[in-house]
């Protein structure tokens, strides 16, 4: 209902009802007008932020999915992660120990995509923690899994030559020695016989008459067969897999240089020539350049009880011949 006004005219002393203008009632209307936009407006807001639309609460329900989405992916690919890090850990300590092959190397193993950013494609992103931390995570097991079946590729191909590589691998002794009496001295450090100073003995010393047959310890290729510096008469054998023997101060040579030989083929006699102070074999074992110690090589020639006695009697300071 309309408001209706009076107004008191003391000349008559009674109440006299205004009518308003055109331009008034113009004026009212739309001050009502915006009076009633912004209650609607205010209103909308409200119910806009408090509930949201329609769309925007499927949105919002969607973003929720989501996110629990990769909760549980992230949970699986830590999962996942832990499993190939124990099959990683086996490669390398079981597998590759067996097969004498060096471990992958951490750098290779962890190594991440170079290049320009490729997550920045993620940062504008609701949840782009998460989302970025979750698609790090599949990077680096997708990364981890390729080397690993590269490296499972590799430990199959060394499991097809395995036998080829068992009868390479250096695994008797240089000569006849079944009582172990022509061990002299191991390997380590000794006291040089000619300048009485210590010095490191890189492999074993067997004495032996002159003449006494010297064998081949694995299958291989004699590299060298000639006279070294110090040495004397010395055969060279690569046996492949990063295997290497020396047979130095021979008294004669019975292969040359590319011949092919077997373990156990005789290849020389003792003798002793170079720098040495009586008949013996001077033997080295050398793997993948590194001169280590023969005694670890003994392992088809020897029991159990006898292996313990060669440790013994070669990490003594015996007699040096050379």
């Amino acid at each position: 209902m309309r408001k209706v006004y009076y107004i008191y005219n003391p000349k008559t002393r009674t109440y006299d009802r205004i009518y308003p203008t055109t331009r008034q009632r113009m004026l009212s209307i739309v001050r009502q007008l915006f009076v009633g936009m912004g209650l609607g407006a205010g209103c909308f807001l409200i119910f806009f932020f408090l509930f949201g639309t329609p769309s925007e609460k499927e949105l919002r329900i969607e973003n929720a999915r989501m996110e629990a989405q990769y909760q549980v992916l992230s949970k699986r690919l830590d999962d996942a992660l832990t499993i190939l890090k124990d099959i990683q850990q086996r490669d390398d300590n079981l597998y590759r120990v067996v097969l004498q092959a060096d471990p992958i190397a951490d750098g290779i193993r962890t190594a991440g995509y170079g290049g320009t950013n490729r997550y920045e494609q993620f940062m504008n992103m609701a949840n782009a923690e998460l989302v970025i931390n979750t698609t790090k995570k599949l990077d680096l097991l997708t990364r981890q899994l390729y080397v690993q079946s590269k490296s499972f590729d590799e430990v199959v191909e060394l499991c097809k030559n395995h036998d080829k590589m068992l009868q390479c691998i250096p695994a008797i002794q240089p000569i006849a020695n079944k009582d172990l009496k022509k061990t002299a001295s191991g390997y380590g450090v000794r006291i040089d016989p000619i300048y009485n100073t210590k010095k490191f003995h890189s492999g074993m010393d067997f004495s032996a008459n002159y003449g006494t047959d010297v064998y081949a310890t694995g299958d291989g290729t004699v590299v060298s067969a000639g006279w070294e510096t110090g040495y004397g008469h010395t055969i060279e054998i690569d046996h492949g897999f990063g295997y290497r023997t020396r047979y130095a101060h021979l008294q004669s040579m019975k292969v040359k240089r590319g011949q092919k030989v077997v373990r156990g083929e005789t290849i020389g006699g003792v003798g002793s020539s170079g720098k040495s102070t009586g008949p013996h074999l001077h033997y080295e074992v050398v793997v993948k350049g590194q001169k280590v110690n023969p005694v670890n090589y003994y392992f088809m020639d020897l029991t159990a009880e006898e292996y313990d006695q060669m440790i013994q009697m070669a990490a003594n300071h015996g007699k040096v011949y050379d």
